[in-house]
């Protein structure tokens, strides 16, 4: 077994020490359990939340970007440009 060394804000140490006098536990074990929880729950792929955020769901988007950009930044009739 591995024996690491940590530092502890004061009061997440003191929950442990709590939980552990609880469950009548060593605090290494209530500290092993709480790291397996955590590292199973990160296993697997990594999710990217901001992956395809600006998706349009359209394949010819880089082919008539400029026709896009035309109709989005043309002047409006009836609608002035803000600068």
């Amino acid at each position: 077994m591995k024996r690491i060394t940590i530092s502890l804000p004061d009061e997440l140490g003191a929950a442990i020490d709590r939980e552990a006098h609880r469950r009548r536990l060593p605090v290494s074990e209530v500290i092993r359990e709480k790291l397996e929880v955590a590292s199973a729950s990160q296993s697997g792929p990594r999710r990217i939340p901001f992956a395809a955020i600006g998706r349009s769901g359209r394949t010819d988007t880089a082919r008539n970007v400029d026709a896009i950009l035309h109709a989005e930044w043309a002047p409006k009739e009836g609608r002035a440009r803000s600068r």
